[in-house]
């Protein structure tokens, strides 16, 4: 009784706790959803840590580079975290409930991871940019003092952005229904249940993707734009392939996590399809997270070689 008044009390809403409706509208197919779920949180966590204790195991590995590659990582466990170990465990019961204040919770650590990431990412970019195009003062540029502020700033920017989204958000107030047509409290169904005026709130959501998101945006286009017209004066087809090689990961990467952003966050609410928008969530708060790890290291020969280094091999050349 006292955390209904305390909340009531924060936000003047009756609303305490929700309801996550999750994919009950699919009940045949309720035991393949979690075993596929389970899986693709698993292969995440399992990637994710590998790479992490890869990075800081092997000192051929010590660079800015898979310095940040790390950062992302931590960031990408952190973003499907915040969203797995609850739908997971939301598929045994009969009641998926969350109080109104494990929502706000899960909405701010699911936001600033993904917000950080994209502070990351951003990061990268300059990095790869000045491996490219000052190469020769690569390590004097990408000091290991810049390469901590640019982290620590990620972390800060991203999830003090989330506190302000947050903030906007559950200062509404909800008196139902409490039903959120999702399996985690995203931005658009939470927003629907409001009995407030929520153009501010829309706004203010509007301004924060478009200051981190679009400042990031921003940046990665004059780094790529500068990393394209140093790729053009490379003379030979090898060197030219290298430098795409270096940048390959870091444009898929980027290309998945801001195209999914882009579209699930700036669109007017009339354009929301709760249905649709679900499968879309579960590409990138779970399957893009999976992904990135992939992607990085599939083609990479220092984690390539530092892995088998791990599992006390040694490779040899193909003859």
């Amino acid at each position: 009784m006292g955390n209904t008044s305390t909340t009531r009390a924060w936000n003047g809403s009756s609303v305490t706790m929700f309801i996550l409706l999750g994919f009950a509208d699919h009940p045949q197919l309720q035991a393949l959803l979690f075993v596929t779920f389970l899986g693709i949180y698993l292969v995440t966590l399992a990637w994710n840590l590998a790479l992490i204790l890869l990075i800081r195991g092997d000192t051929r590995l010590h660079t800015p580079m898979y310095f940040f590659l790390g950062n992302l990582s931590f960031a990408d466990i952190c973003y499907s975290s915040a969203v797995a170990p609850k739908m997971l465990s939301d598929f045994f019961r009969q009641r998926k409930s969350i109080s109104f204040l494990g929502c706000a919770v899960q909405f701010f650590f699911f936001v600033g991871a993904g917000l950080t990431e994209c502070c990351l990412l951003t990061a990268m970019a300059y990095d790869r940019y000045a491996a490219i195009s000052s190469p020769l003062r690569y390590s004097a540029v990408m000091s290991q003092g810049l390469c901590t502020r640019l982290v620590v700033g990620a972390y800060v920017s991203g999830f003090l952005s989330s506190l302000v989204q947050s903030s906007s958000i559950f200062r509404l107030r909800f008196c139902g229904p409490n039903l959120i047509d999702h399996f985690f409290c995203d931005l658009p169904p939470v927003l629907a249940l409001s009995c407030s005026d929520t153009f501010s709130s829309q706004v203010v959501n509007f301004l924060v993707v478009a200051v981190v998101g679009g400042a990031s945006f921003l940046i990665l286009l004059v780094s790529y734009g500068h990393i394209a017209a140093t790729v053009l004066k490379i003379r030979s087809v090898e060197g030219r392939r290298k430098a795409f090689h270096t940048c390959a990961s870091h444009l898929m990467v980027v290309t998945l996590l801001f195209g999914t952003a882009l579209f699930m966050y700036l669109r007017p609410s009339s354009s929301y399809s709760f249905g649709r928008d679900k499968v879309v969530s579960v590409f990138y708060s779970l399957v893009i997270p999976m992904l990135n790890p992939l992607i990085y290291s599939s083609r990479n020969k220092e984690i390539k070689d530092a892995l088998w280094k791990m599992l006390g091999k040694k490779r040899f050349p193909r003859s």
